[in-house]
């Protein structure tokens, strides 16, 4: 007859033993995924880090760019300034012999002997070599006499009878216009013909 103790130590023994086999062949498993999740992390870790990296240096760029469009605008904004007072200078350097002249044609005509027609011929040669100057830098009179209304360059501030000059055509001009090459700084004012007076038209 079997001992019951005896059967049951053996039972023990016997699952000890299944356990201790099991054990040695879970344990290579389960160091494996730990590896495997290690080395996971690491590898999320390097891309994290290298996200940041590139995060870091693209708005390092996105700076250096914003800084050399400031730059470009401020750099633009002076040359235009310089080139401005630059060309104001050569127009002001043209105009000082018109002007040497507008004080000695002054001074002359303050002598005791001053001669009428002398001086209103030095101030028409002052004249003339001022709009030389001007006209040398692009600027360009409107003067229409009996040139057809053009509103675009044109001032209308009446009309007046003419036999001469067609209606609506300009029968005198005012105040001279002028442009500069090209682009309108100030229209002429202008009276422009009526046509014929009613008694003239009648006859």
């Amino acid at each position: 007859m079997t001992d019951p103790d005896t059967s049951d130590n053996k039972t023990s023994a016997a699952t000890s033993d299944a356990a201790a086999n099991q054990a040695p062949a879970d344990n290579p498993a389960s160091g494996s995924a730990a590896a495997e999740a290690t080395q996971e992390s690491s590898g999320l870790a390097d891309q994290l880090a290298a996200a940041k990296k590139e995060s870091a240096d693209n708005y390092s760029r996105y700076l250096r760019a914003v800084a050399d469009l400031e730059n470009f605008r401020k750099r633009t904004v002076r040359e235009k300034d310089e080139l401005r007072q630059y060309a104001a200078s050569r127009v002001l350097e043209d105009l000082l012999p018109a002007l040497d002249n507008l004080g000695l044609g002054l001074a002359a005509a303050k002598l005791p002997n001053a001669d009428i027609k002398t001086i209103v011929g030095g101030v028409e040669m002052v004249l003339s070599q001022l709009k030389a100057s001007l006209a040398n830098h692009g600027l360009k009179e409107i003067n229409p006499v009996g040139q057809p209304f053009d509103p675009h360059q044109h001032e209308s501030i009446g009309h007046q009878p003419s036999s001469e000059v067609p209606a609506e055509a300009v029968l005198t001009v005012v105040r001279t216009g002028y442009s500069l090459n090209g682009r309108l700084l100030r229209p002429a004012s202008v009276l422009l013909s009526s046509g014929p007076a009613a008694a003239e038209a009648k006859s």
